[in-house]
């Protein structure tokens, strides 16, 4: 199998392209390295990296060419990067879906897996959220991955590719960097590593469910090889984790536990999430089994050398 990974230099891409290494696929891998990092490219060195922006047509092309398979991850991410740049969210997240899965088309691509959002649901109206749960986004990175969701399955529907849209839930693990505008996690610990108080948005009652970047590379290999399925599934772990738990969980991993800091609720955010990953189960065999306490121990030993790293 060839395999092309947009964004395989982002923290769940670099993954997926590990594991398609490890299990004898030839990987193309595309990504600017805006939001990607080089230095996850140091263990995929068998991979074929081609620097390039996924509005570029001809970059596109050329990537996608000769490849059955399309893991389309490459994206503007998160609620309040796009609540501050609404335009940068759509013109990545549309423009450049659009110019993936056309390119994919043209290429014969049998498969493309694309990267969703547990963002298109908005505030919950029942838990757990199975994927008939009602969809109203309620940002523009929840608008433009309902986007990426729609137009893969037209495609799908039109041209005969094969997609199958991966609704991510809170995904943490190995690669995972600080970024603000990012994943709660990564900010909790590297803020921990580095002394500095943790803040949280609201009473920390507000609960998510997490999951482990091996279980989502699981969802997207099963993905990719099931063949006759199209469709919308959610990928998370099942269960539900408050955030004051897990500021209290991060402080238990570092030397010297740091203030836990308490600020005005954030627009756009939900107070609960919890999925019901009955349909993923069913329809391609996923099974998550990287739990809470022994995953975000592996995270927090990764974050340390990632601290030394970066301060070496």
């Amino acid at each position: 199998m060839k395999a092309l990974v947009t964004g395989g230099a982002g923290f769940i891409g670099s993954n997926i392209c590990a594991a398609l290494l490890r299990d004898g696929a030839e990987v193309a891998i595309l990504d600017d390295l805006s939001s990607g990092h080089a230095v996850n490219l140091e263990a995929l060195t068998q991979a074929q990296f081609i620097k390039g922006d996924i509005r570029d047509p001809e970059a596109v092309a050329r990537a996608v060419s000769g490849c059955d398979v399309v893991f389309h991850l490459a994206a503007s991410v998160g609620n309040k990067r796009s609540i501050d740049h609404p335009d940068e969210d759509t013109g990545i997240n549309v423009n450049g879906t659009l110019t993936v899965l056309d390119a994919a088309r043209a290429a014969g691509v049998r498969k493309v897996v694309a990267s969703s959002s547990a963002g298109i649901y908005g505030e919950l109206k029942t838990i757990p959220i199975a994927e008939d749960h009602p969809i109203d986004p309620l940002t523009p990175y929840g608008v433009s991955k309902l986007y990426t969701e729609k137009m893969s399955l037209a495609f799908a529907h039109v041209y005969g590719i094969e997609a199958i849209c991966l609704r991510y839930f809170n995904v943490y693990g190995p690669n995972q960097r600080f970024d603000a505008y990012g994943n709660v996690i990564p900010i909790f610990a590297f803020r921990a590593l580095r002394g500095e108080p943790i803040t949280i948005f609201g009473d920390g009652q507000q609960t998510r469910d997490f999951v482990h970047v091996d279980d989502v590379v699981q969802a997207n290999l099963k993905a990719a090889m099931n063949r006759g399925t199209s469709g919308a599934f959610n990928v998370a772990s099942g269960t539900q984790m408050r955030i004051l738990d897990l500021a209290q969980a991060v402080n238990a991993h570092v030397d010297a536990p740091v203030e836990i800091q308490h600020g005005p609720e954030r627009a756009g955010d939900v107070a609960h999430s919890l999925a019901d990953i009955g349909a993923a189960r069913t329809g391609f065999g996923f099974d998550p089994v990287v739990a809470m306490e022994p995953g975000l121990a592996q995270y927090m030993d990764w974050a340390k050398q990632e601290v030394k790293r970066q301060d070496a």
